[in-house]
């Protein structure tokens, strides 16, 4: 039976003697970052200002809110047929930000990637894309709302353009990994560019473009509620805002949560149902 040991860490002093550590230098690390990090969870508790709080008060009205939110469900300020348009507001900002930033970053990604294009211009593409995934999306919608004005458009733009930066770092990492054997035998039949991608590239790919636009889809279906109260964008985003911060309507705000996860999970549903049936391959992998 063998013995498993832990791994050891080693460090040459400076008098010539050798030190011995279990664990790596990377299981170290881990380990007084996480400390680093409940320490200072437990200095900012203790920073926090309690003045006029109640504990056991608290507790009690937290427990009532949820109760009524969660067990006690209802529409009170707008009908079942509002309903669904507002949900439909929702879905259809999604789909709009999703497809054509899917379009756009499929033409992108072609550029970013490596085995396909110079390098110096799938750093470039790299470099813009990466500021651009690093601005959250609400800033990007902000900064649109400057032109556009707060509405569905500035949404839109906003979600567009993270999801073209999202959706070029997968779509070009996916493209990378197209095995270089198939490449090279495309050209050697004097193959162009473009019958290279369209005949080696994409066959390969297909599967996996769509499981991160699904991906992203889903992404921005969230996102969507969010722009819906944060961008006046409308959708279920700002009814949930309306019945949260201006009716202070608990039941019609647990009756909002209950409805856009049940969206969230026919959206998985789907698309998980859509990648068995005709991409079983990429569900295997």
């Amino acid at each position: 039976m063998e013995t498993i040991t832990k791994p050891t860490y080693m460090k040459r002093k400076k008098d010539g003697s050798i030190s011995l550590k279990s664990g790596s230098k990377s299981e170290r690390v881990m380990r007084w970052t996480i400390i680093l990090f409940i320490l200072l969870t437990i200095v900012g508790f203790l920073f926090f200002d309690y003045t006029g709080l109640h504990l056991t008060t608290a507790i009690t009205e937290t427990a009532y809110n949820l109760k009524v939110m969660f067990l006690e469900p209802a529409l009170n300020h707008f009908s079942w047929g509002e309903a669904l348009y507002q949900i439909g507001i929702t879905l259809g900002l999604a789909v709009l930000s999703t497809v054509l930033g899917a379009v756009i970053a499929l033409f992108l990604s072609l550029m970013a990637a490596t085995n396909l294009s110079k390098e110096w211009i799938a750093k470039i593409v790299r470099i813009i894309v990466a500021f651009i995934r690093a601005v959250p999306t609400v800033l990007w919608v902000l900064i649109f709302a400057i032109a556009a004005g707060l509405g569905s458009e500035a949404a839109v733009l906003g979600m567009l353009f993270h999801s073209i930066a999202y959706l070029v770092k997968a779509f070009s990492e996916a493209f990378e990994e197209v095995d270089k054997g198939i490449l090279e035998a495309l050209r050697a039949t004097g193959s162009n560019w473009w019958h290279v991608v369209m005949h080696g590239v994409l066959p390969s790919t297909f599967t996996y473009l769509l499981s991160w636009t699904f991906l992203r889809f889903e992404i921005n279906f969230s996102v969507a509620v969010a722009m819906g109260a944060a961008a006046g964008a409308g959708g279920i985003g700002f009814e949930l805002f309306m019945a949260s911060g201006f009716y202070f309507d608990l039941s019609e705000v647990g009756f909002i949560t209950y409805a856009i996860l049940l969206i969230a999970i026919i959206l998985e549903v789907l698309s998980t149902r859509l990648k068995k049936r005709y991409f079983p391959a990429s569900v295997r992998h």
